[in-house]
Parts: structure tokens; sequence; C-alpha cells
């Protein structure tokens, strides 16, 4: 057979291909070009990998984030939520009876201790106090003459009847016991004249006034005339789960274990002082025991009755540390990726014992500076090339502000 007889008889066979396949409907069309474009498409997965199965399109380098793992002391916290207190807390009352005269303070003025808040009406307890004097000077008066006379009596000696020394020595005893008398009275007095003067006894910040000059004011009275508050130092109260007891104990071994307040964000610092006491018992309701730790407040940046983060610093972690998302959760536990040397990634088993602030403490075999992924890990399979990537930006917080 000649070859342009092969020509002609080909072009008339594709001819009359074109004419059948023109007069399919549509929709056959459709279903022998998709099986046509499949076995091309099974045809190059042969041609370039040779095993005839569809090409795997993750035989590219994986792009990941990678950290390292890290060993350096890294403090060890403990976190709960406080309520700052007062170190001391006076409700200033009368303790007599009388009109107010004068009210020597401000709403909100920082006094002294022994400062003079308000003066009540003296004139009257005064009096009494003038009259527990004269009374005193009478019966002093009276128990100096029992006693010359009785001087006298004994100087006669056996010309002096005993009956009338035996008297006279009870009308000493007697005039004593009201001279003792007396000057309690004056004690007394001179105590209820100087409770007319009102002090503060302690240094602190006045509150509200609920008292002016003109009222009368009682001792019974429930109402104070005003509080006055220590705002330096003050103390803060806080929770902590009773699990984590242990910790605080053996760091309270090693000294004073520093506590910081932190405000709503958790984020601004607002003071730092020490732990003072751990409560004496775990509520059983909530399994929490209360702490308390005193800060210096010279600033007065902490106010009675605030909501504060407060950290407690229990230890000093020297161990090996990695960030917190290069941890990964399996069904044997957590686990990290790992890039070797030659740029594969593989799985690896560890021990996390603590995660804080972005951070995980791990114990594992791994040494410090070996490459681990942080990012880009649902892509990972053990022995899977890996190539760098830039870390992702992160979004940025509803209602915050990037500016400064």
């Amino acid at each position: 057979m000649q070859l342009s007889d092969v020509s002609t008889t080909a072009l008339g066979t594709a001819k009359r291909l074109r004419l059948r396949f023109a007069a399919l409907d549509l929709r056959l069309r459709l279903i022998i070009g998709g099986v046509a474009a499949g076995l091309l498409i099974a045809l190059l997965a042969y041609a370039a990998g040779g095993r005839g199965v569809v090409a795997d399109f993750t035989a590219d380098a994986v792009p990941v984030v990678t950290g390292t793992i890290e060993r350096r002391p890294i403090p060890v916290f403990l976190d709960g939520i406080g309520t700052v207190q007062a170190s001391s807390t006076v409700q200033i009352r009368p303790r007599v009876d009388g009109e107010i005269l004068e009210i020597r303070f401000r709403e909100g003025q920082d006094v002294q201790a022994g400062d003079i808040l308000a003066v009540i009406d003296p004139r009257t307890y005064e009096a009494n106090w003038h009259q527990a004097e004269a009374n005193l000077a009478r019966d002093q008066s009276q128990l100096a003459d029992a006693r010359a006379n009785l001087r006298r009596l004994e100087g006669i000696g056996e010309f002096a009847s005993r009956k009338a020394v035996d008297n006279q020595r009870a009308l000493v005893a007697q005039y004593e016991a009201l001279v003792a008398a007396s000057t309690a009275q004056v004690a007394h007095a001179r105590a209820q004249f100087d409770d007319t003067t009102v002090r503060s006894p302690i240094a602190g910040r006045t509150g509200l006034r609920q008292m002016d000059v003109g009222n009368i004011v009682r001792a019974t009275d429930p109402t104070p005339l005003v509080t006055v508050t220590a705002l330096d130092p003050v103390s803060v109260v806080f929770t902590l789960n009773a699990d984590n007891l242990p910790l605080i104990i053996d760091g309270m071994t090693t000294g004073h274990l520093p506590v910081d307040a932190y405000g709503k964000d958790n984020r601004s610092l607002i003071a730092s002082g020490t732990l003072d006491l751990v409560d004496n018992q775990i509520d059983q309701a909530t399994g929490t025991v209360k702490l308390k730790a005193s800060f210096p407040n010279p600033d007065h940046r902490l106010w009675p009755g605030q909501f504060v983060n407060a950290r407690l610093r229990v230890s000093i972690y020297d161990g090996l540390s990695v960030p917190a998302t290069a941890i990964q959760q399996g069904p044997n536990g957590a686990y990290l990726w790992t890039i070797d040397a030659d740029g594969t990634a593989a799985m690896r088993s560890v021990v996390v014992t603590r995660l804080q602030d972005g951070i995980a403490l791990i114990t594992s075999s791994l040494p410090a500076g070996q490459t681990v992924v942080v990012d880009g890990q649902y892509k990972l399979q053990p022995g899977v090339a890996t190539t760098p990537a830039p870390p992702q930006p992160e979004a940025p917080v509803a209602g915050s502000s990037s500016g400064t």
C-alpha cells in the first residue's frame, strides 16, 4: 500500500469520526470529553512517576514557620483574681454626747495619726472635770486633818483611850478611800473632756463626711462621723487552685515570694509586692485557697475594693521551652514537629509540664537549639521536605488600637 493511500484512508476515517461526534447530543459529548481528559491525566501521571497513579502533588517542599527549643531560666507564675484591701480602716465615732462645734478636715484629705478631725462642745465636760478636782482637794484636806488627829492621839500614849485611837485610824482609812475615788473621778472627767476633741487614730485618707457643724452627736450613734482609710501600704487578697499549694509552700521556703498586680487587661503592671500569708484552710466548695500579699502604695495606684489580676512567682524553671503553638495533641499525647538538618520533618513526643505566656515548658530528650515547627503543621507528614516561611502577622484584637 502506498503512503498516499494510507494518508487518504486516515483522513477519511477522521472525517467520518468528526461527523459522528457532531451528530451526538451535548451531554454525550461532555461525557466522552471527560473520559478522554481523565485518560490523558493518567497517562501524564504514569509518565512522570512511573507508578500508574495520580501524581503526588505534595512532593514539593511544604512552607512552615519555625522556631527553636531553648534552655533558659523562666519564672513560673500562678495567676488569680484579687481584691485590694486597706491595711487599716477606722470609722470615727464620738465617745461623748454633744454639739459639733468644729469640723477640721476636708473630705479626701490625708491625715496623720493624732490630727484633730472635729471638736464637740466641751463646756459641760470641762465643768465636770473642775468639779471632780475640787472634790479631790476637799477629800485630800479631810485626809490630812484626820492623819494629824491620829498622830496627836498616838502621841498622848496611855492617856488616850484605845477606842479613840481605833476610831481615828478608821477615819483616816475612810478619807484615804475617798481620796482614791476622787482621783479616779478626776481622771474620768479629764478623759471625757479630752474626748470632746476627736482625733484620727491612724494615718490615712478621710472619706465622705457624715455629720456637719451644729449636729448633736451621741456615743451610741451607729453612723460614723467619717471613715479614715490607710492607703499605704495596702493588701491584695486573691485565690488560687488548692492543687498549687505544694508549689507555693516549696517556694515560700526560699524566702518572700514576689507578687505583681495587673489591671483588667492583664498587661498594665500597677504595683509589685510580696506574699504575706496563705490561709490556714481550703474552701471545700470551690477547691481554692486564699492568699494575701502586701504592696507599697505611695502613689495610691491601688485603691480599696479594686479588682486586680494577681500574679505570684513561685519558682524559676531551668529547662527546655518552646513556643506554645509548636505543641500538638495526638492519640498518644503531646508531640511536636522537628526539622532535621536536611530540611525534612519528623514527629517527636514531648511531655508538657506547663503552658504560660505563649511558652510551653517541656521535658524531652531533644537538645536545646533544635528547630521545630510553630505554624503550618497540618500539611506535614514524617519525611516531608520543608522550606522556611515568614511568620503570619497576628490578628488585631477586636476593639484594640494599633496606635501608641
